[in-house]
Formats: C-alpha cells, structure tokens, sequence
C-alpha cells in the first residue's frame, strides 16, 4: 500500500461524475432542470448519436451573469442552496453543486448566457480558464460534446445510439409531465422527434395538463384513467390512476413526483401496487401519474446524486396515505356521466383540485327502500328460493347508477337503461367481484358463516388431492370448508361457506385444493388469502348462459353499486360499461 495523498481535483470530478453522469440521459436530466430552476419557459434540445456526440440544451431562462458564469463548472458551487437549512428544505430541482462539473470532466462543455442585465452573452468552455464574449438574444445554451471522450472504457458501457436516445426521451417526458406549462422541443441528428407546446393563453391549467397527458401518454389512457385529489394535513396526493383494464405488461407508464422531482421510491410503488392488488393480479402492472405534495423537511432528497431516490422522515405515514388515497379513488364507481364521457380528467397538477362530477350516490333515502328490497331478493334467488313478486315501475329518468335491467343476452350480458343511455354489464364479472368483496368483509368479521349440505357432496379425488385435504383442514376450515376422506379416493364436502352455496362445489373445492397444495405454508391462509377468496368468489359467482329474471338482474346491479371497486371484477376485467344516448345516436347515424 502507498502513503495516502490528496487525488487531483479532475480525478475527484471524474470519480463524482460515475455517479451523477450514468449515461447521455443523465447529463440531459441536470441540464433540464438547471434549465427548469432557472425559470425558462421553452427549452430546445438537440442531440446527435443518442446524445454521446452531442447533447446541446438552450432556454428562456434568466441566464447567468458573467461573475457567475465562472463559477458554473467549479466543484460544489451553487446558487440555490447556502446553508443547512436550505439543504433540509430544499425547494429547486438542483441544489449539489457537482453536476456540471462532473459533466466537464468527462465531455467537453461549452456554456453560453446571456443575463437580464448584461448588454451580449458570454461564453465559458471547460477547456479555457476564463469567460469570453459571445452572441445570444437571452437565456443560456449548454452544449455538451463528446461524452466520455477521456475515459474510454466508461464509453463501452454504452447501448447502442437507438437505446440512449430513448433513454434520453425518457428524462424529457418526465421533466414535461411535471410542467405542462413549459415548451420543449427535441431532434435526433437534425430530425425532429418531439414539439410540445407551454401553456396555452386562456386554457385553464387543467387544459393544458390533459393535452401534455395526452401528448406524452397517449389517448388510450385517458377513458380508464380516474382522477384523485386527496389531503391529509400537510399531505397530499393528485393525479391520474388507471383502472385495471389498461393495465401494463411493464412499469413504462408509472410516473411518481415527489414536489414536482420524478422519483423512484420503493416505498412508493409498494403502497401504489398494494392499492391495485384485489383488482390487478397476475404479472400486469398499473399505469398512473401521481403527485405528492408534502413540507420539503419531510423529504429528505439528498440520498443519491442522480437525485431520483429519496427518504421520508414519517415513512410509515407516507405509505399508509398513499396506499388508502389511490385504494379509495379505484374502489368509487364512476358516475353515469363520467362513464359517458371519457374524455381526459380535468386535472392539473398540483394546485387544480379535480371537481368530481355530480351524479346519484348509492344509499340515498329515496333510493334505499328499492335497494333493501333488491338484496333480499337477490340473496333468495341465490339460495334457492323464488324471488317475490313485485309491482315496481322504472322511471328511467331517476334510475340509479346502473339503471333498470331491461332484458339479457345469450345467458351473459345484463342491458340496463339509466339516465346516461345504455348500461352493458358482464353478470358473471360483477358477481364474482360481489362475492369476493362479502367474503373478505365476513372473514374479517371472524369465522364465515357456513351452510351444512343436507347430503354431502362427495367427488372423487386424486391421492395427491386426499392428501391435500387431509394436511390442510384447519385452513379449509378457516374459509368455512368441512373436507373429510370418504373412501380410498373419494371426499366428502359437508359444509361449504353460506355466501357460496350456490355456486359449483365440487370445482371450488378441487381449486382450492390445488391451490393449497402449491403453498403449503402454514400461514397459508393468512398470506395468500385474497387469492384464495378471489378463486372461491370466482366459482360461487353466477355462471354464464344462466337464466336470470328481471328481479335478479336488478338485485345484481343493486349489489354493484354498493360493492368497492365493482367496476372491475377479481381479474382487473371490466365488469360494466355505459354507452351513452349520443353514442347509440351515433351508431345508428340519427341527425344526419
């Protein structure tokens, strides 16, 4: 080993720069938001071979003046931070200090600006030591040529010129999303890839919002996407969450900001993904653009230099906010009016507050005799029992959410009339989510109630089966199963959960035995419970192709309005949609 000595001060930077300068799209993320703190209103980017041959950055902003200017590429010099205080309350996008100068050590950086106050621009280059006149109308030009030029084997690391671009287009998607008020333009070796306009005079912040959205996400988005507002104190967290049904094969549209910063924070995404859980399984994954706002010393953003993680102080609390705003805003049906008209949510981030719109809420008195006489006669079909008969007329004009059921088709479809037009709704989706909503509330509530079988079901099973059941009766007991041997391959099923009784026993018993026999934990129903549940709903929910009267169509539309998250059955599938008087209209050409 040596003696210890001081490194050179380029070898520091060069060795600050592995962390801050990744990759072209990290350099173009610091550009952008020293760009963005700087106040600019249209920033121009134009890179060449996926920004490794040049990355060049030009704004609006307040430029820099010329005594500063000779300070921009010096190591931890900064305008925006000067004591701890700051640091613990930080309220720009940058705030370390290190990032130009790490840039500089690894490319060569010229730098362009023009204050309010100065009559031309000036121009610093890493390669000189001193400022020099220059030509610009206002704001600043960063240019940032030939990355890694001097450190050869940082360059392998590099993907190919297509993958850095996109990685560049990544960071300038975000940075937009944030501030829909802000022009940005991007090329690729002289082609231009992307104009998106600032805020529009006389368009509200909403407006201009949806079009960004719209322009960054795609219109497919907008008729699954549900706006939230919620507040907590000095929390609070807005946006847009996607139901299920677009849901995503990656996490390619999950945009998270923390006081306007893009994050990556596992906390975060776990309360996110918790809140899609009883509607989203299986391998996809949900798309939204959320903002949470909070006190800036509740955030702790100094964790990394590429600034993209970050550490709360009520960590717990923050989880726990998030995971219940987004779970409330998906389990609330949308109203007729908003299922008429999927236009893009009148949301801006982060002071608009969403106006919901107003439409019938399920439970008001007018409409509470009609649902109590509804759920009894949907639970008496369920068990058997012919429904009683009734002598009440549909007004369509005070429908409620789902309307009336006017008739069903081929055994699967239930066609209802409200006040927006047309309601379609899968009958074996909705119950199934019905179901599973009541068997978590019962199972909650303690042991579900069961229903003796006057005989018992027996069905024949196989040795790993019987011996599934003979290794699992406490958990089968637990969800309400009594499972016993009734031969050498046979089982007997004598009690089954009341909620259940009439759906097909001998598949949900044989489901939950494979089921059980994948996890054969001892927890197992603690753990895996809500999967467990979904495949128990999913069998005792109605079956397609079966008859249903008027009064049981009707019952189950009952039950959808006062279920969470009915929109969606266990699987993340659509359970109802709404075609509206225009839209039949439409169809049929009326008024042509």
């Amino acid at each position: 080993m040596g003696i210890i000595k001081p490194l050179p001060d380029l070898l520091i930077s060069q060795i600050a720069a592995g962390e801050v300068v990744e990759r072209p799209a990290s350099v173009l993320k610091e550009l952008l938001e020293n760009s963005l703190d700087a106040g600019a209103t249209k920033i121009d980017v134009q890179l060449e071979e996926g920004g490794v041959r040049l990355i060049r950055v030009a704004d609006d902003g307040s430029g820099i003046a010329p005594d500063d200017l000779a300070l921009a590429l010096a190591r931890h010099a900064t305008s925006k931070i000067g004591s701890l205080d700051d640091l613990e309350r930080v309220a720009s996008y940058g705030f370390r200090g290190e990032a130009l100068a790490s840039i500089a050590s690894v490319a060569r950086v010229s730098i362009t600006s023009r204050h309010a106050s100065q009559a031309h621009a000036w121009r610093l280059r890493s390669d000189a030591d001193a400022v020099e006149p220059a030509a610009l109308a206002a704001g600043t030009v960063i240019e940032v040529a030939d990355l890694y030029f001097n450190t050869p084997a940082r360059r392998k690391f590099l993907k190919t010129e297509a993958t850095e671009f996109a990685h560049c287009d990544e960071v300038l998607r975000r940075m937009a999303l944030a501030r829909p008020d802000v022009a940005f333009t991007l090329s690729h070796n002289a082609s231009a890839k992307r104009r998106l306009a600032g805020a529009v005079p006389g368009d509200t912040a909403a407006h201009n919002f949806a079009r960004r959205a719209r322009e960054i996400i795609g219109d497919d988005f907008f008729p699954h996407a549900r706006p939230l507002d919620a507040s907590a104190g000095p929390l609070r967290l807005s946006g847009l969450a996607a139901l299920p049904a677009y849901s995503r094969a990656g996490r390619d549209e999950q945009y998270f900001f923390v006081n306007g910063r893009f994050v990556r924070d596992k906390l975060l995404t776990h309360a996110a993904r918790q809140a899609w859980a009883d509607i989203l399984h299986g391998q996809r994954h949900p798309a939204y653009v959320l903002f949470l706002e909070l006190d800036p010393a509740g955030v702790d953003v100094n964790v990394h230099p590429a600034k993209t993680e970050v550490r709360f102080r009520d960590a717990r609390g923050i989880h726990q906010f998030v995971f219940h705003a987004l779970q409330r805003t998906l389990a609330t049906p949308l109203s007729a009016a908003e299922s008429a008209a999927p236009a893009a949510p009148a949301y801006a981030p982060p002071a608009f507050s969403y106006a919901r719109q107003a439409g019938l809420a399920v439970g008001e008195p007018a409409a509470r005799p009609y649902l109590e006489f509804a759920r009894a006669a949907f639970e008496a079909a369920e068990l058997g029992v012919p429904p009683a008969p009734t002598s009440m007329e549909a007004d369509p004009g005070a429908a409620p959410l789902l309307g009336y059921a006017v008739a069903q088709i081929h055994g699967v479809y239930i066609l209802a009339q409200n006040a927006a037009g047309l309601v379609l709704v899968d009958m074996h989706a909705a119950h199934e989510r019905i179901l599973y909503e009541r068997l978590k509330t019962s199972l909650d509530a303690g042991p579900p109630a069961t229903q003796a079988l006057l005989v018992p079901l027996v069905l024949s099973a196989s040795e790993a089966e019987m011996a599934t059941a003979e290794e699992q009766a406490a958990a089968l007991a637990e969800l309400g199963f009594a499972v016993a041997p009734a031969g050498p391959r046979e089982l007997a099923v004598r009690r089954l959960p009341a909620l259940l009784a009439g759906g097909n026993a001998v598949e949900l018993v044989r489901s939950l035995l494979r089921e059980l026999a994948e996890h054969p934990a001892s927890r197992v129903v603690e753990t895996r419970r809500n999967e467990l549940l979904a495949t128990m709903a999913c069998h005792g929910a109605v079956r397609a192709h079966r008859t249903l009267g008027l009064t049981e169509m009707n019952a189950l539309l009952r039950q959808m309005e006062e279920t969470e998250r009915a929109d969606q059955c266990n699987h993340g599938r659509p359970t109802w949609v709404q075609l509206s008087m225009a839209d039949l209209d439409r169809m049929f050409m009326r008024g042509r």
